[in-house]
């Protein structure tokens, strides 16, 4: 499947919302253990500027939304805006088709015309197909936080995967 994306808008939060709920029963991708509503990632969509902090949608052929990809800050202070944490994620008709790897070439290649020297992925730790993902393109562990998330009993790990793209 080739990527075809363009920049999110208001419009498409219901669908991104969408996506994302749909990832949580897996308990492999987001910490989130409910379902989060629209109106409650409105401020979290309108963080997302172009110019700093894209967000993208990827376009099926009828133009319905098969995933996003997002750039958030990295703990919120200025010192770390040259630093931005990516999400990724995938409406489930389209995983396993390539759409995560050219995602994360986009985000690689973008980076730079925002300002961002580093990219960084929050992770579990049993998450093998996004770790695999991310390592493919050279981000390493820099970080490894032992049983820091519990989900339904199970502790988890969570890995800050990073890469440095400029000196």
């Amino acid at each position: 499947m080739t990527l075809r994306t363009r920049l999110a808008t208001a419009d498409d939060l219901p669908a991104i919302v969408a996506i994302y709920n749909s990832t949580i029963a897996s308990r492999m991708v987001t910490a989130d253990t409910e379902p989060v509503s629209v109106a409650s990632r409105e401020k979290w969509f309108a963080d997302h500027t172009p110019d700093k902090r894209p967000l993208w949608v990827s376009l099926a052929d009828d133009d319905t939304i098969t995933g996003w990809l997002s750039f958030s800050d990295f703990y919120g202070r200025p010192a770390y805006s040259g630093t931005a944490e990516l999400s990724i994620y995938i409406h489930e008709n389209a995983r396993g088709q390539g759409l995560g790897r050219q995602f994360l070439e986009l985000a690689i290649a973008h980076a730079p015309k925002v300002g961002v020297h580093t990219l960084l992925g929050f992770i579990f730790g049993h998450n093998a197909p996004s770790l695999a993902l991310f390592r493919r393109f050279g981000f390493d562990t820099w970080a490894n936080m032992p049983r820091v998330a519990n989900l339904d009993g199970v502790e988890r790990d969570l890995l800050i995967l990073g890469k440095r793209l400029s000196d």
